[in-house]
């Protein structure tokens, strides 16, 4: 072979692999969106069970065909506090499992391989299969006018992409085996920490396993690799993708650096022993097929033994790497309040938009969580102010600033993602929704400063200003957690009460205001705490309406519409569900009457 042919059959080698490559990230974006990441929803809601956590690691794997993608988003879920580090053991030790799906699908190629076969048989072989497979998956494409059809289509088109990259690998690879220096190379793997170096390698720079697996089953087809020289490359494509994870968990919380560790100890400890095993037994009764050629099913099945094996051996020993991880990587100074919440917007969760929903709906909901705090401390310092207390309002102020500035910044990466419509509509939401909770807490501020200058200037409200306060309080308490509810729950139900409450507080600001404006005019209180008293009903009167947009924007999201104007909600409520209405809004009447 001259140099120009070598030139070409390398070019043409590189292509397929890129083609590969390309397939299997095709196929697996298809299977995710098609699942509409189900499985991966069930990761933030794991046990203590450590086999649930294997099976559902190996499922997520098989699905996104990416162990690294999957330790990626477990790193991410840890680094959030959504997963707890001995549970994200198991889903690691699942995930190299699931991994090794891709080998036993490419096997399929060996087919090609028989030279007489029945006409059955012949329409198996990935000759015929591909462009079945193409022609099956452009035909949903173009038919299909649905996101689920089109995803189906893709998971067809990019598994024909796959198979084409690994026959050019296989076509390319052939006519080297006639290279002597390509024998040579593969007989050096016979030196097995060599092969372990080579495969950790590969599988570092490409960092995915299964196309590192992919790559070596081609290569296979030339009988030149043994199977003393599969069995270490295979053990050190195990150890090179756990790159991946540890390069995700830079800069993250100390228990998410535990998981990436994990990953790496689990893989390193279980090449040791395995690969320290089969070199004993294979001394003491020597393999016959020890210096064999190894073809395509040998390296799947034996990729699939080992990673089964190691999970099995280790799955009683998960406290141990728990152990083992933390003393390796030790506790750090802990983050302050403002720094865990942004910690929980973790980028890594992007690779699955349905995990950064949930996490942009977790600090959402921490942000709405101590607006309301503040809210309710505000109020106390109306009676009786404490420094102390109003220097932590402001703190927490900042922090809901800083969670809304991240929280805006995070759902504008995630609707950069490839979203389902119904995707689309929960981070349009939740922008809405992000705005509105800010609002409550700048109102929040608000009380806090007519507290500060109520005690500033020495004055008080009268006992029948106080008596009026606390019931108006009380509503508005009642409908940020009915807001807070129903956002959290998805919940229509609350969000359809949010209204007649709304009402109830603008009607008892009415009767408050006038009340106060007489007792002004009869002189039974203050001109400088009367002016404080209107504009904290102000305040109040405005939370209320931002929880009653709340309520709107949580109602038309179950709809199906990323809004629905307030006066059709209005229109909605009044006109197709009136006695329902007029029931709440008089239990609410009766509830916050005024003496």
């Amino acid at each position: 072979m001259d140099g120009f042919s070598l030139f070409l059959t390398i070019l043409t080698a590189f292509g397929g692999l890129a083609l590969f490559i390309y397939g299997m990230n095709l196929m697996g974006e298809g299977l995710e969106k098609a699942s509409g990441s189900k499985l991966e929803k069930v990761l933030d809601k794991m046990t203590k069970n450590a086999f649930v956590g294997v099976l559902l690691g190996a499922a997520v794997t098989a699905i996104i065909q990416s162990s690294s993608g999957t330790t990626v988003i477990v790193v991410g879920l840890v680094n959030a506090g959504m997963l707890k580090l001995r549970s994200a053991i198991g889903v690691i030790m699942g995930a190299n499992i699931g991994t090794t799906v891709t080998g036993q699908i490419l096997r399929l190629a060996e087919l090609d391989s028989t030279g007489s076969a029945s006409n059955a048989m012949k329409l198996l072989q990935l000759s015929s299969l591909i462009p079945i497979i193409c022609l099956v998956g452009l035909i949903i494409v173009m038919l299909s006018k649905k996101s689920t059809g089109k995803n189906i289509g893709q998971i067809f088109l990019g598994l024909g992409i796959l198979f084409t990259g690994m026959n050019a690998m296989t076509a390319a690879v052939k006519p080297l085996a006639e290279l002597p220096a390509f024998g040579e190379a593969f007989a050096a793997m016979q030196n097995p920490i060599l092969g372990v170096l080579v495969g950790a390698g590969v599988t570092a720079i490409i960092q995915s396993s299964s196309a590192s697996v992919g790559i070596l089953q081609a290569m296979s087809t030339s009988g030149l690799i043994t199977f003393s020289a599969a069995f270490p490359i295979i053990m050190g494509q195990n150890i090179g993708t756990t790159v991946t994870s540890i390069l995700s968990a830079i800069g993250t919380t100390t228990n998410a650096k535990r998981a990436a560790a994990v990953h790496l100890l689990f893989n390193i400890i279980g090449t040791v022993i395995f690969l320290s095993a089969i070199y004993i037994v294979q001394n003491i009764v020597h393999f016959p097929f020890w210096d064999d050629p190894i073809d395509m099913g040998g390296i799947a099945n034996f990729h699939t033994l080992f990673n089964v094996t190691c999970t099995l051996l280790f799955l009683p020993f998960i406290k141990a790497f728990e152990k083992l991880a933390t003393l390796i990587i030790r506790d750090k100074k802990s983050k302050t309040p403002v720094e865990q919440f942004t910690l929980t917007l973790d980028e890594r969760l992007l690779k699955s938009p349905s995990l950064a929903i949930g996490q942009a709906m977790h600090t959402l909901l921490s942000m709405a969580n101590l607006s309301k705090y503040n809210f309710d401390a505000a109020k106390d310092l109306l009676i009786t102010y404490v420094e102390e207390q109003a220097a932590e309002i402001r703190q927490n102020n900042d922090s809901v600033d800083r969670m809304e500035d991240g929280l805006n910044s995070y759902l504008v990466k995630i609707a950069e993602c490839e979203l389902t419509e119904f995707e689309n509509r929960r981070v349009t939401m939740l922008m809405y929704l992000t705005t509105e909770y800010s609002r409550i807490g700048a109102y929040a501020m608000n009380i806090l400063e007519n507290a500060e200058t109520l005690h500033a200037d020495g004055l008080s409200f009268s006992p029948k200003a106080r008596a009026e306060m606390d019931v108006i309080f009380a509503a508005v308490d009642d409908i940020i957690l009915t807001a807070l509810k129903a956002t959290e729950r998805s919940d229509t139900n609350l969000a359809y009460r949010i209204e007649p409450l709304e009402e109830t507080v603008d009607a008892l600001n009415d009767t408050l205001k006038s009340r106060h404006i007489d007792r002004l005019k009869n002189g039974e209180c203050a001109v400088e705490s009367g002016v404080v008293f209107l504009d904290m009903l102000v305040n109040l009167e405005r939370i209320a309406d931002h929880c009653s947009n709340i309520a709107v924007y949580v109602i038309g999201s179950s709809r199906g519409h990323e809004n629905i104007s307030r006066h059709e909600y209005i229109e909605n409520l009044h006109n197709k569900t009136p006695l329902e209405y007029k029931t709440l809004l008089e239990d609410f009447e009766k509830k916050y009457a005024l003496e």
